[in-house]
């Protein structure tokens, strides 16, 4: 029986496989080329396409939000709000992210959120609150906005050429770059946005202010700011530290921070505090429960209840006392505990002309005013443009309304419709367009009146045409209309300052110290930079200290719980703590790695730690160069509780070593060719400045350098006083076999 033929199978034919060329191959890739090919585009979009501000105070979701409010009529005051659902569908024809992005980033600018100073967004409904993080915003469907009035200050003329229009991402509709804000939105209003590589921490300002330091720099650039910019002013109020230079710094670089601070009252009759006000940079679930845990660790023993009785008349918290509590000291102190104290990082980081920018207020405002000047340009250029335009028309219409019975002849005698234009072109000397329009006039407007109106409102547009041009060619002129907007945007829309300020020096703080336990205390400091602070109960107690492999314990204390820590780095610099703010250990624990403690720069190491309670004594810092300098402890005290000092000690030569001496003593210096000399620390006058380069205390010879130092023991000072010590042996060795080495007279 003959074999039946069966078809051939067809190969299984993936849709993908007949549009991609080469699929499956392997192609070898430099790591780095990938990254820069894939990474690179996605960096740069988010950098310049969504998360840093430009010139016109908006992110491209802020933008296309109020564009799209805007072109639905929501600014008219007559017309009601809308659901934030139809807006957020809206925004979706120009933003293609999911509708709860678009929603969070309304809530933001909304008034009832209370995020601005200055509300883009009128809204009815729940919208969340910017000071807690557990009040969240309703559903879109159920809560309504409009815009505010101050809006049509950044529409304003947005429909006569004053910025560039592109198509939306599905080309089927044009959205504005920018908006022409007629007052400097980029400081009125908080920003904050995190890119790649990048950030940017706006802080908000006062609209009279921001606006007539803007005037005052227009007028003379070298305008002191700081007198007409009082400082930052946040939505929820508060007060903030007036510290100058920090602001100068603020102003000039754009980066600094900024000390806030609660608004309390106290409620004598229940004994409770009543905080009305907190910082911008905290929430109230934030500050309750860091309360709580200071209370639960028994940091904290004054407070016996804390709640949240925030409510329609604003933000509350309320803090029950114990019987016998200071008010005003119990809120120093949790300003140091709590965020009822906080800072505000500023870091104007700004897009222009697509490319970020870190500047100072100076320079903000001059870019802005920049691009305000442009759009003033653009709009008087179309208003021209549209007069011209005009006034050639009416120009062709006075020729013709001059000798009328001329115009009426030729249209009559004309046989064809389509020579009627072409007969008025010749017959008064008119191009097509002025013929055109001639053509169109109706019969009623031949009259008299009609003539005389049309040739008074050439002469008007003859005038118009002129002052425009002449605004155009002068930028003092442009400057004034910008000054002038500015003038009106503060009599309409001018607000009093929401946040006030302390000053250092009306405050009274008190140092933590009097709330600290104290207690004896056996610190231990091993080479590498591990700390340990252990009671006398329990050192005795202890068995070995535990220690990293190839290291040892490298200074011993005996101390209290109150005593301070000053730590000597590597780098020139000293760090200041406390013994109560290093836990209690065993010897049976590696302890606390003091770079990572207390912050470290990178690759900084710990030289050495001087316990001081009252900044008594003196640090001797000997150089390799052979140079020593005498610096009294009481130059590292400072009257705040600053954590960081740099220019501890000279960095001009490496550091040998830092010892602290309490009264003159004996001091052995080594090089490092075996040379030895011994001096008293007395002949060291003392320096004022901590980086100086000191005195030449050792002679050494090329190539060498000072290499050991350690203070002499009473019991061998006067003998040792009366040699220079030409060969000593190792370092470990007492002082007491120097008497056999080779010796020679000073």
């Amino acid at each position: 029986m003959p074999k039946k033929k069966t078809a051939p199978q067809k190969k299984a034919v993936y849709k993908h496989e007949a549009y991609i060329e080469g699929s499956g191959s392997i192609v070898d890739e430099r790591i780095t080329d990938t990254l820069k090919k894939n990474y690179m585009p996605y960096a740069m979009s988010v950098i310049i396409s969504r998360a840093l501000p430009e010139i016109d105070g908006f992110k491209p979701s802020h933008r296309k939000i109020l564009y799209m409010m805007y072109k639905r009529g929501l600014l008219n005051p007559d017309k009601e709000r809308s659901k934030s659902a139809n807006v957020v569908g809206e925004t979706m024809k120009l933003n293609p992210h999911g509708d709860q992005s678009i929603y969070e980033t309304l809530v933001r600018l909304t008034r009832g959120n209370e995020s601005l100073l200055h509300p883009y967004i009128d809204s009815k409904g729940n919208f969340g609150k910017q000071y807690s993080s557990s009040m969240k915003a309703a559903a879109s469907r159920y809560t309504e906005v409009k815009l505010e009035k101050i809006c049509a200050e950044l529409f304003r003329d947005i429909d006569r050429d004053t910025v560039d229009f592109v198509p939306n991402y599905d080309n089927t509709m044009q959205e504005p770059t920018l908006l022409p804000a007629t007052f400097p939105t980029v400081l009125v209003n908080s920003n904050t946005g995190i890119a790649v590589s990048m950030a940017s921490n706006v802080c908000p300002f006062n609209l009279s202010e921001i606006c007539e330091t803007t005037i005052a720099l227009m007028k003379n650039p070298n305008h002191d700011i700081i007198s007409t910019l009082k400082g930052p002013d946040f939505p929820n109020g508060g007060f903030m530290l007036y510290d100058e230079n920090e602001l100068n710094k603020v102003y000039e670089t754009g980066r600094g921070s900024i000390k806030l601070r609660c608004k309390y009252n106290y409620d004598k009759s229940s004994n409770c505090i009543e905080v009305t006000e907190i910082p911008y940079t905290t929430t109230i679930e934030a500050i309750i429960n860091k309360v709580v845990d200071l209370v639960k660790s028994g940091k904290l023993r004054e407070v016996s209840y804390i709640r949240d009785e925030t409510g329609i008349e604003g933000l509350k918290i309320a803090i029950d006392l114990k019987r016998g509590t200071d008010p005003e000291k119990l809120m120093q102190k949790l300003y140091r505990l709590t965020p009822l104290q906080d800072s505000y990082p500023c870091n104007f980081n700004i897009l222009i002309a697509g490319t970020p920018k870190v500047m100072g207020i100076r320079e903000i405002l001059s870019e802005w005013t920049a691009f305000r000047e442009e759009c003033v340009q653009r709009r008087t250029f179309f208003d021209l443009k549209k007069k011209k335009e005009k006034l050639h028309l009416l120009e062709a219409l006075s020729k013709i309304l001059l000798d009328i019975d001329k115009a009426v002849k030729i249209i009559r005698e004309t046989e064809n419709e389509d020579d009627v234009v072409p007969n008025l072109m010749i017959g008064f000397g008119i191009d097509k367009i002025q013929a055109e329009y001639v053509a169109e006039i109706k019969l009623r407007n031949i009259n008299a009146q009609y003539i005389m109106r049309r040739l008074e409102e050439v002469q008007n547009l003859r005038k118009d045409i002129a002052e425009m041009e002449e605004i155009l060619n002068d930028k003092n002129k442009i400057r004034k209309i910008i000054m002038k907007e500015l003038k009106d945007v503060i009599k309409n829309y001018g607000k009093p300052r929401k946040t006030s300020f302390y000053y250092q020096s009306d405050i009274e703080e008190e140092t933590i110290i009097d709330d600290i336990p104290d207690y004896p205390v056996h610190i231990f400091v091993s080479d590498s930079g591990y700390f340990k602070k252990i009671t006398p109960q329990s050192l005795r107690m202890s068995g070995e200290q535990k220690l990293k492999e190839g290291d040892f314990i490298s200074q011993t204390f005996e101390a209290t719980n109150k005593t301070e820590l000053i730590f000597f780095s590597d780098k020139a610099q000293v760090y200041k703590s406390k013994a109560s703010l290093f836990d209690d250990s065993k010897a049976s624990l590696m302890g606390e790695y003091i770079p990572a403690k207390l912050n470290f720069d990178e690759n900084e190491n710990l030289k050495t730690l001087v316990p001081t309670t009252d900044y008594s004594g003196y640090m001797i810092f000997f150089f390799e160069n052979g140079k020593a300098s005498k610096i009294p402890m009481k130059s590292y005290e400072t009257k705040t509780n600053r954590k960081k000092l740099t220019k501890a000690y000279s960095d001009k030569s490496p550091l040998a070593a830092a010892i602290f001496i309490s009264e003159d003593s004996d001091i052995l210096l080594r090089s490092s060719n075996g040379n030895t000399l011994v001096f008293n620390t007395a002949m060291l006058l003392p320096k004022s400045t901590r980086d100086s380069q000191g005195v030449q205390v050792i002679t050494l010879k090329k190539n060498s350098f000072l290499a050991y130092t350690e203070i002499i023991s009473d019991e061998n000072s006067e003998k040792l006083k009366k040699y220079h010590v030409k060969t000593l042996p190792s370092p470990g060795k007492s002082a007491k076999e120097l008497g056999d080495t080779n010796q020679l007279s000073l």
